[in-house]
């Protein structure tokens, strides 16, 4: 080990869950340096929806996750000049089934802050949503909506002004050893390593990544144009309640499963779920899909995407706008498992979010990692 490495961290990654481990090192006066591939976030950190969510996380150490790195984002958000685009999320129910989900979900610890409205209270309070036959809503209050493609960027740039953070973009990582990264631009010491690869399950550590049976999900977004309302909310559906494992793991969801498996097949098959948030030039960002594969295809498919658009208008009550943009996604999946963390040398972690919440839960999991690496805690 160097006598005196010039950085306390080295980071792998620059997507959410990097800069979450570079923003809690940072804040403990660490000298930290990010190494990318990219010349700017190309993942999944800026493909997805850019919404924080709490509520319907899986219960324990995930829904806890979500809740601390909801707190950071609100924070990071004021002093980085992230616009927080809306918040709260309103989850709509056709069916009694789904009533007696969220009226279940509101017995547990995780419903703190959240209500069941009725359909004359989503009326008065959410009148864009127009659901026909709505019996009840979820109402949380917790949610954060970013625009992650711009959100990600200026994060970057925050930690490299406020926090002196060092970014080497543009630069692959051939390989790490204990207090050592070997780039294609030459050698960077650290004390402590973080890498942080996304869905890269094989140019770091594949060995150790294999362990954890991971492979690869795709995701099919939409963004709408501008519908002439305002989302007071994010928007989900009935089919969140039979995907998100807070709401799935209770007893009451198995008769869910069961109807929407009646009355939505196409949907359980292709792992469509509805999220609906809104961006600061009014167009809609709809979604998504799961098609899980170790290489899945980069191909968009017209019926996955008509899927989706089926339930928004279900939702909504009319014919979605147009279609303005589209493209998929990838993260890494793990049946059964949230998150890894793995100790592949000494001083050195390798941390992936194994579900598609690193937006969600990527400042806690920083925290705890750096916690890991240097002793104490952050929160």
């Amino acid at each position: 080990m160097p006598a005196n490495p010039p950085f306390d961290l080295a980071v792998i990654g620059a997507g959410i869950v990097g800069l979450g481990c570079a923003l809690a090192a940072a804040k403990r006066g660490k000298r930290v340096v990010v190494i990318d591939r990219d010349a700017q976030a190309n993942g999944a950190s800026v493909r997805n929806f850019g919404f924080i969510t709490v509520t319907g996380q899986e219960r324990g150490e995930m829904w806890r996750r979500a809740m601390r790195s909801r707190e950071v984002w609100a924070e990071v958000a004021a002093d980085a000049a992230i616009p927080i685009e809306h918040r709260g999320l309103l989850l709509t129910a056709r069916r009694p089934e789904s009533v007696a989900v969220l009226e279940a979900f509101l017995q547990t610890e995780m419903a703190a802050g959240c209500r069941i409205l009725d359909a004359g209270e989503v009326t008065r309070e959410h009148p864009e949503v127009g659901t026909p036959g709505l019996l009840a809503a979820l109402w949380s209050p917790h949610e954060l909506r970013v625009e992650s493609r711009e959100a990600i960027p200026r994060l970057a740039a925050w930690l490299q002004e406020r926090h002196g953070v060092t970014f080497l973009r543009e630069t692959a990582v051939l390989s790490v050893e204990t207090s050592k990264v070997v780039t294609s631009r030459g050698v960077v010491e650290a004390e402590t390593i973080a890498a942080c690869p996304g869905d890269d399950l094989h140019s770091l550590f594949p060995e150790r990544i294999a362990a954890y049976a991971i492979t690869r999900c795709k995701l099919q977004m939409l963004r709408l144009a501008d519908p002439g309302f305002r989302l007071s909310a994010g928007v989900m559906s009935d089919l969140g309640l039979g995907r998100y494992a807070g709401y799935t793991a209770l007893p009451e969801a198995q008769a869910l499963r069961a109807r929407l498996q009646a009355e939505q097949p196409d949907q359980l098959e292709h792992g469509v779920h509805l999220i609906v948030v809104q961006s600061a030039d009014g167009s809609l960002v709809v979604g998504d899909s799961h098609h899980y594969a170790p290489t899945p295809d980069p191909f968009a498919h017209d019926a996955v995407d008509r899927l989706i658009l089926d339930e928004f208008e279900a939702v909504f009550g009319h014919e979605a706008p147009p279609v303005v943009e589209r493209w998929t996604g990838t993260y890494a999946s793990a049946a059964g498992r949230t998150v890894v963390i793995d100790a592949p040398a000494p001083g050195v972690r390798l941390v992936m979010v194994t579900t598609g919440a690193g937006a969600s839960t990527g400042f806690a999991l920083g925290e705890e990692v750096v916690a890991d690496l240097f002793g104490g805690t952050d929160a």
